[in-house]
């Protein structure tokens, strides 16, 4: 937002040719003119996608001074309570761009029919202000790169980005940096770390977090007398409950679960009591039952060797 309020890489070229000319201190008083900006304070940022990343740039910007507003129809309840409360909560990306004169896009990008490909494009632009200032370092696709240049030709608006586009690079109005959000060994460190725990807790608990196609999921830990079951299938009506049927007929208890969606993908993790159930076979072939159902992707059992269990209808065969 700092480089997209004021031309301050221009002014740092302008020093250099103006000292290879030795002119430098005469004019650098002088100079400061040509690259007047705008503060942040009081003005309005639109943050799109209000996931781990959305939700912290918003109390961040909040903490500036600014006036926050975002857009999210999938919201979690762990990424609502991050926001700040001053925000307000637009009901689409066009009456959250209308009156920003900063918009932060945090949203991943998905291929295909109801995906993100080009979701900033000629609709949503033709909204923004004429000296809006986009930043996009989530990917260059979510972007109509020949809107975009439209939007920057016709008006005074920035376009800030880690992610080089044959249209955009070397606008005049166009800001592209190498990535370097993790460029630091603090944050190399600190992204290891994160992504090793973040398997650990898959692989252990069933839990998902920061995924960019499946939805973030978290059950408490599971009971003792307990095995986890995890399944992956089509965001369908009835699926679930043709689940549960299963473990019915096979007489086990489900002491808790947890069902979330995000597009096509639907996630359940469930704890069954195993009290009175201690023939493993038995547990195998309610897996393969429920696996083999039209609409189940995969399954996976989470007891004893973390890892293990997993099961998938591949083509019609159940491959374990």
């Amino acid at each position: 937002m700092f480089l997209g309020s004021r031309r301050i890489v221009d002014g740092i070229n302008h020093m250099k040719d103006l000292g290879s000319q030795g002119l430098a201190r005469e004019r650098v008083e002088k100079d400061k003119a040509m690259f007047g900006g705008r503060e942040l304070s009081g003005k309005t940022l639109a943050v799109i996608g209000l996931g781990h990343i959305g939700a912290s740039t918003a109390k961040d910007a909040a903490a500036l001074g600014m006036d926050v507003v975002g857009y999210d129809p999938g919201l979690s309840v762990t990424s609502a309570l991050k926001l700040p409360r001053s925000i307000q909560l637009a009901d689409s990306i066009v009456s959250a761009v209308k009156q920003a004169d900063y918009i932060s896009i945090n949203i991943p990008y998905i291929k295909g029919e109801g995906g993100t490909h080009g979701i900033i494009g000629k609709d949503v632009i033709s909204n923004f202000k004429a000296d809006a200032v986009l930043l996009n370092f989530a990917r260059g696709e979510l972007v109509d790169s020949e809107a975009m240049k439209v939007h920057l030709d016709e008006c005074n608006g920035r376009y800030v980005s880690d992610f080089p586009d044959d249209l955009l690079w070397d606008h005049k109005n166009s800001l592209i940096l190498p990535h370097l959000g993790a460029s630091t060994e603090e944050a190399e460190d600190a992204a290891a770390s994160m992504a090793a725990e973040t398997i650990k807790n898959f692989l252990e608990k069933g839990t998902i977090v920061n995924s960019v196609n499946f939805p973030e999921t978290s059950l408490p830990d599971r009971p003792e007398n307990a095995v986890r079951f995890v399944c992956v299938n089509q965001n369908l009506p009835g699926m679930l409950a043709h689940i549960t049927e299963a473990f019915a007929k096979a007489n086990l208890n489900i002491l808790q679960q947890i069902n979330h969606s995000r597009g096509e993908i639907a996630y359940n993790v469930m704890d069954v009591d195993i009290t009175d159930h201690d023939d493993v076979l038995s547990f195998k072939e309610v897996q393969e039952v429920i696996t083999m159902q039209e609409g189940v992707l995969s399954s996976r059992i989470i007891f004893g060797k973390a890892g293990q269990g997993y099961a998938k209808n591949l083509m019609g065969e159940y491959f374990v």
